[in-house]
């Protein structure tokens, strides 16, 4: 397992951090074309100014209180795209509408029809639960579960989302190579539904995902070290 990047206190060091990753997807077989989501979950707002300086394109947030207490540190910087990586309650919908680029954990229709209501033609992602093929490891991770995948994909394009493509999450035990089923189930499933792309891997399991055919790496502490401060976990769904 790769080790966290160092503690954040200048932008240099996220630059370096934003180098190694690419580095990493490159030794995997992943090209320029492979995005790197900047996860800045538990971290205060200024890291999205260190973000942004150190030449991240987007930032990902997994809770909606601790997104919207990062409203303003964003406005200060357009052209970051956000993107909601959690798991997301419907009742949050409403306050999020406008302020994220992609949300990327549509997992039931339920919440589909609230972002089409409250954020019409957003763009999403649907994700994907894999532990019926990793085992209890992905247990508890969120996502609609691939048998029921072709009928949330159907829902979302008759509710006019623009649909991207699908997301998961890695089992956090037994290492990198525990992913490995979930991700070429959830690669070969975008592939038939005819969707470019796929975020999968992160700070622990990215070389996994690249060579499984992930488009998008969400990483947190590989860019900005170990997480200083509690989570804004959100309630309910």
């Amino acid at each position: 397992m790769e080790t966290p990047g160092p503690d954040v206190n200048d932008v240099s060091q996220v630059r370096a951090g934003l180098a190694s990753v690419r580095e990493r997807i490159g030794r995997a077989g992943g090209g320029a074309d492979v995005a790197i989501l900047a996860v800045t979950k538990a971290f205060g707002p200024e890291v999205i100014d260190l973000a942004a300086a150190a030449g991240c394109r987007a930032v990902g947030e997994n809770y909606a209180q601790e997104l919207l207490s990062k409203r303003d540190a964003l406005a200060r910087h357009p052209e970051l795209d956000v993107h909601f990586i959690g798991q997301l309650q419907t009742n949050k919908v409403r306050q999020l509408a406008g302020l994220v680029t992609v949300y990327e954990t549509v997992d039931r229709a339920k919440l589909a029809r609230e972002i089409a209501k409250r954020d019409p033609g957003a763009a999403v992602m649907i994700q994907v639960e894999t532990s019926a093929l990793t085992g209890e490891l992905a247990a508890g991770k969120g996502g609609c579960a691939l048998s029921d995948l072709d009928e949330l994909v159907g829902v979302t394009r008759e509710l006019g989302l623009d649909l991207r493509g699908l997301m998961t999450v890695g089992p956090t035990e037994g290492g990198p190579e525990a992913a490995r089923p979930g991700f070429v189930a959830v690669r070969a499933a975008a592939d038939r539904l005819g969707l470019g792309q796929c975020s999968m891997g992160m700070s622990a399991d990215l070389e996994v995902a690249v060579e499984c055919g992930s488009t998008e790496v969400r990483v947190g502490t590989a860019l900005f070290g170990s997480r200083p401060v509690p989570v804004q976990r959100d309630q309910g769904r």
